[in-house]
């Protein structure tokens, strides 16, 4: 199995349980000291981060995600994935939230890769011509 398949199986997992509403399971998936950009400008770790997910699966709507690039230096990855939640939640609201995520994942010792930097909207342009 090489290392760009384990990254594949690990953002397999990441929407898998996105789509389950399984919390525990996205944690999982993060290093102890991940980070998550939930907005542009916005990172987040530990509790925040964790509040942050939450109130996205809280929306109880499907991820797709398509790879894009998955790039692999030693015990560090690149990976960038094209993304999507859109739909109706259940209070009524419609949701339509796209992006381009610009990750790094790092294998631990254990021979697990795991999320570093989630940044859903890596490409996002933080400061847009007037």
């Amino acid at each position: 199995m090489t290392a760009v398949h384990d990254i594949q199986r690990v953002i397999e997992s990441f929407v898998d349980a996105f789509n389950r509403g399984d919390a525990a399971a996205i944690d999982e998936i993060f290093d102890e000291h991940g980070l998550l950009v939930p907005a542009p400008g916005q990172p987040m770790t530990g509790d925040d981060r964790r509040a942050a997910q939450k109130h996205l699966l809280a929306f109880g709507l499907p991820m797709q995600a398509d790879v894009r690039h998955i790039y692999v230096a030693g015990d560090v990855a690149l990976i960038i994935v094209d993304w999507s939640i859109q739909g109706t939640t259940p209070e009524g609201c419609d949701i339509d939230l796209k992006g381009t995520a610009t990750d790094v994942a790092r294998l631990g010792e254990d021979g697990r890769w795991r999320y570093v930097i989630d940044n859903p909207f890596g490409t996002a342009d933080l400061n847009p011509a007037s």
